[in-house]
């Protein structure tokens, strides 16, 4: 649940955005393992917007079925995402700090700037993280965010989730992600960085595809 408090702290890593590289796959951060998988989740508008709302109301973090705490919202006004047309020009956000949005518990829904907490238990290895929303995006045929450590995993990095609705009518959840070993069992084995990454990959899946479709 929300806490009073506000900690102005920043992100422990310097490629701040870089899951929205293009090239993310082939020039990761330094020292980074990077991750994308696209999944095909249904279609048509109705299946996009379902899955948007699932998505800012943090349906992905708490299927991973670790715990969701101290969710702050930033005190003032926060970078939204920028996106353009097929001409090159900007976007403007489809929502404004104003329209802020709260889940069934009370929960406030995904914004920029906003801080959270997971714990649990990931691979059969302890998960326990705070964790910065870096931008949010709520467009006609796209809505995601990228969440950023900002200390104390077992990792340092980022992760991007967007779910788009294309011309095809196809409805598509694309999760990006660049891990940089911090633990030290992750730095002397970097297969558990990546087993890791992969049983997270299926669990987000699973919370927003109740079908859990087959990867692309």
């Amino acid at each position: 649940m929300r806490r009073g408090t506000f900690k102005d702290d920043t992100v422990d890593y310097a490629a701040v955005g870089a899951t929205q590289a293009p090239d993310l796959m082939h020039f990761p951060p330094e020292r980074s393992i990077p991750a994308e998988q696209s999944w095909r989740i249904g279609s048509g508008e109705a299946r996009f917007l379902r899955a948007g709302e699932a998505l800012l109301s943090w349906a992905a973090q708490r299927g991973t079925g670790l715990t969701l705490s101290d969710v702050r919202p930033a005190p003032g006004p926060m970078y939204s995402g920028v996106s353009f047309d097929a001409e090159g020009a900007p976007i403007a956000p489809s929502r404004t700090q104003a329209d802020q949005r709260f889940d069934a518990d009370g929960t406030p829904f995904v914004a920029a700037g906003t801080t959270i907490h997971l714990s649990g238990r990931v691979g059969g290895m302890s998960a326990d993280a705070e964790l910065r929303v870096i931008f949010a995006i709520e467009e006609p045929r796209r809505t995601g965010f990228a969440l950023g450590t900002l200390g104390g995993s077992v990792v340092s990095g980022e992760e991007s989730f967007m779910v788009e609705w294309y011309d095809n009518d196809e409805v598509w959840f694309t999760v990006r992600a660049f891990d940089a070993p911090r633990a030290l069992p992750y730095r002397l084995c970097p297969a558990l960085t990546r087993r890791r990454r992969r049983e997270l990959f299926t669990r987000y899946l699973r919370a927003i595809s109740p079908l859990y479709t087959t990867p692309a």
